[in-house]
C-alpha cells in the first residue's frame, strides 16, 4: 500500500487551491494565540512539509491577499491567565481583523480546576478579543483520546463542549474536529498523543481555510463572492 502523502491526502488543501478558496475572504491582519497548538508544536510525518497550521494558513492568506499581516504569540504551556496577561497587549498593538484563540486545556490540569471556571475564564478572553474589533475564531479539539489518554475523555468532551457555546457568544467562525474523520489516522497525534504531527496540522489548516471559506460566502455581498 502507497504511504499517503500530503499530495494524496483528502483532508488537506494544496497551496494554490487553498489561496483560491481563501480570495473572497475579507482579513488582512491575521493573528493567533494561545498554548502550544497556536504555537505549532509537533513532531514532523513523512510526506508532509514541517509547517504547523496556522503558519499554513498566514501563507494562504498572504498568497491570496499579499498585504496581509501575520502575529502568532502563542507560547507552549501557557494557560488563559499567561495569554490574557503576556500576549493581549501585542495583539491589541497589531490590530487585528481576525484572531484564533485556542487555549483552556493546560488549565483543566490546575490544581482545583473546574470545566465552568475554565470556560468562564476563556469568555473573557474572547471578550477582550472581540472588543479589538477582530472576528473571533476558535476550534474544538479532537475526539483522540485512546489508550493511555482514554481517561481525558470526559473532561476534554466537556471542554469542547464549553468552546462551543463561548464561540456561540461571540458569534465566533468555529471549527469542528471532535468527530473529524482524520482524528483516529495514526498520523493524527505526535509520540506524546497530545500534539498533531505535522499530517494533522495540514488537516487543521485545511478545514480552517475551507470553514472561512464557507462562512465569508454566507456573510460577504453575493458579487463579492463571485468576483474577489
Amino acid at each position: 500500500m502507497t504511504a499517503r502523502t500530503e499530495a494524496t491526502d483528502p483532508f488537506t488543501l494544496s497551496d494554490p487551491a487553498a489561496a483560491a478558496i481563501l480570495r473572497a475572504v475579507p482579513f488582512r491582519r491575521f493573528a493567533v494565540i494561545g498554548d502550544s497548538t497556536a504555537a505549532g508544536t509537533g513532531d514532523p510525518w513523512p510526506g508532509y512539509d514541517t509547517v504547523p497550521w496556522a503558519d499554513r494558513m498566514a501563507r494562504w492568506l498572504l498568497a491570496a491577499h499579499p498585504r496581509t499581516d501575520y502575529l502568532n504569540t502563542g507560547v507552549p504551556g501557557a494557560v488563559i491567565a499567561d495569554v490574557t496577561a503576556g500576549q493581549l497587549p501585542a495583539l491589541e498593538a497589531f490590530r487585528p481583523d481576525l484572531v484564533h484563540v485556542t487555549c483552556g486545556g493546560n488549565d483543566l490540569f490546575l490544581r482545583n480546576a473546574r470545566l465552568p471556571g475554565v470556560e468562564a475564564a476563556l469568555d473573557e478572553l474572547c471578550t477582550r478579543v472581540v472588543a479589538t474589533g477582530a472576528r473571533l475564531s476558535l476550534f474544538t479539539l479532537a475526539d483522540s483520546f485512546t489508550g493511555r489518554m482514554a481517561p481525558l475523555r470526559s473532561v476534554f468532551a466537556g471542554f469542547a463542549d464549553a468552546v462551543r457555546r463561548v464561540a456561540d457568544r461571540h458569534d465566533a467562525i468555529l471549527t469542528e474536529f471532535w468527530d473529524h474523520p482524520a482524528r483516529l489516522r495514526p498520523d493524527w497525534l505526535s509520540a506524546d498523543l497530545i500534539h498533531l504531527t505535522m499530517a494533522g496540522h495540514a488537516v487543521v489548516a485545511a478545514e480552517i481555510a475551507k470553514n472561512l471559506a464557507r462562512r465569508t460566502a454566507r456573510e460577504l455581498p453575493p458579487e463579492l463572492v463571485r468576483h474577489p
